[in-house]
């Protein structure tokens, strides 16, 4: 399906997701990231500096935010621009004793927020929530149509 530009416009919604987030998931990011800072990992280590919990990487949970973008798109690499402010850290806890329930729930809306006929481009704005908390602040990602 091809996204025609004569279609869209500002405000318009483009998608909803819910992103289920485990302590696995954290591991396995933290191999291909090469990020291994025991915040993300070990319960311990984390409230010993001062955190309420192990967290998320910033950056997988930008990820995992940005996949709404590409999943509507088509193309992930028709993403030419993604930016975002962190303002509070994903709890990730441990379920490791009831497999396949999910540590943390991200949630993610995207609305168009500008929308270039000349240029063919649209701004997806994200909001992205986690326990009633926006975790990306002006988390914006900059889409090139075909």
């Amino acid at each position: 399906m091809t996204i025609q530009i004569e279609t869209l416009e500002v405000g318009q919604e483009i998608g909803s997701a819910t992103i289920p987030i485990t302590r696995q998931d954290l591991v396995k990011y933290a191999g291909a990231s090469g990020d291994f800072n025991p915040i993300h990992w070990n319960e311990a280590f984390a409230t010993g500096v001062g955190l309420p919990g192990v967290i998320a990487h910033g950056m997988f949970t930008m990820g995992a935010a940005v996949q709404l973008v590409s999943d509507w798109i088509g193309d992930p690499g028709a993403v030419v621009d993604y930016q975002t402010r962190f303002t509070k850290p994903v709890i990730v806890e441990d379920t490791t004793a009831e497999p396949g329930t999910p540590g943390a729930v991200v949630e993610v809306r995207g609305v168009l927020g500008a929308v270039n006929a000349e240029e063919k481009t649209v701004r997806v704005d994200l909001t992205v929530m986690y326990g009633g908390q926006k975790v990306l602040v002006k988390a914006q990602a900059v889409v090139k149509l075909p």
